[in-house]
């Protein structure tokens, strides 16, 4: 009993952003921004211009790498780890997109899949609460979180006790952050979500950052606010590239960065309406997340010109199937057991496969050594 009223009275002498009588009138120093807005700025457009001399096809490779990415990272950042093939799958089919070698995805992928697409590709259709709802229960098909039953769907009651963020072991919790009484949380909402579809002098890169801080500190939601705070910041910069094609994954990029991003966010809820060392984390992420984004176009690239190259190569399928999978990202070193395993042949068949495409100067042997040599894309 005796920590339970610690923690409430530390809790209790907490003053969080939302309780500031000025709340949610945000300020920062524009001139210590400007630089990082600058760079970010540069390289959006150096990133589009290099995407538009690009053909379609490029163009919705890149898109999907980026789309399958950010789908991913944005649920990694609260410890849940998808199949990427799933995911990558998804997103093929609900693009419309013809890539081979497409597997079922599970429900719970196709609705995280359909609330980043309807987030990215219908960013300038208005935001509002329905549309959020239908983001939120696409996340929990089944309206459970884990053993959790949850109200999907709707905002949140409060009725098992205050949304709160929490860390460490049972009885010696710490509270990092308190979010506002959900008596309020319509009103809330409606201020955000006035501000975020009429809002036109902000910068549009600026205005992605806030809207990410303002909506993950109401957390409106009994569970799923951090993936939906991600969906509305990714189709704010939509909007801020006019483009709803994505060459680069702001979600990779926090959870590469998700220590350092829980602690300033932490520090912005528990300080005040200055938030300009939240925006100036927040663009200094973007700035990573465009850096990032040559290692996805130099794959899909690579891919390309790879399969431009041996056009003519006469491959049959299961060939194909593998050599697609080492130019997606091969776990490991390729053996001529695992192409067996993957592609359901024999050991014998596969050898088969793969001298025939050593034949074509197409995989080269790493070393040798029987069934522990290694094969390799020849560059």
């Amino acid at each position: 009993m005796e920590n339970a009223y610690i923690e409430t009275k530390i809790l209790y002498m907490t003053k969080f952003i939302y309780q500031d009588k000025d709340w949610p009138n945000f300020i920062w120093n524009s001139d210590s921004l400007v630089s990082l807005l600058g760079e970010v700025r540069n390289k959006q457009g150096l990133l589009i211009g290099k995407m538009d001399s690009m053909g379609f096809d490029l163009k919705a490779e890149a898109t999907l790498e980026n789309l399958t990415l950010d789908t991913i990272k944005s649920s990694e950042i609260e410890g849940e780890f998808l199949n990427a093939k799933e995911v990558r799958s998804s997103i093929a089919r609900h693009l419309g997109l013809d890539i081979s070698g497409l597997i079922p995805s599970d429900r719970y992928v196709d609705g995280l899949v359909e609330m980043m697409l309807d987030a990215t590709q219908n960013y300038n259709k208005p935001l509002n609460a329905e549309r959020l709802y239908g983001w939120q229960a696409a996340l929990f098909p089944a309206g459970r979180s884990g053993l959790y039953k949850l109200k999907t769907g709707k905002w949140r009651d409060d009725k098992k006790g205050p949304m709160q963020v929490v860390s460490g072991a049972f009885g010696k919790e710490i509270v990092h952050f308190q979010a506002p009484d959900a008596s309020g949380i319509s009103n809330e909402m409606k201020d955000f979500l006035k501000w975020f579809n009429n809002e036109k002098k902000l910068d549009p890169v600026f205005k992605a950052g806030i809207a990410h801080l303002w909506f993950i500190t109401i957390h409106p939601f009994e569970d799923g606010n951090g993936r939906i705070a991600r969906a509305i910041t990714d189709m704010q910069l939509a909007r801020a590239d006019g483009s709803k094609q994505r060459f680069y994954s702001m979600s990779a990029q926090i959870r590469a960065e998700r220590s350092k991003y829980y602690n300033i966010l932490e520090e912005t809820q528990k300080g005040s309406l200055d938030i300009t060392q939240w925006l100036k984390w927040f663009l200094k992420c973007l700035v990573n997340a465009l850096n990032q984004s040559d290692n996805t176009l130099r794959k899909v690239i690579f891919k390309a010109e790879f399969w431009n190259k041996h056009a003519d190569a006469n491959l049959h399928e299961r060939q194909k199937l593998l050599l697609n999978k080492m130019l997606g990202g091969f776990e490991g070193k390729l053996t001529s057991t695992k192409w067996a395993k993957i592609a359901k042949c024999s050991n014998d068949t596969a050898l088969r496969d793969i001298q025939d495409l050593i034949n074509k100067q197409i995989l080269i042997k790493e070393n040798a050594g029987g069934r522990s040599t290694n094969y390799l894309l020849r560059k």
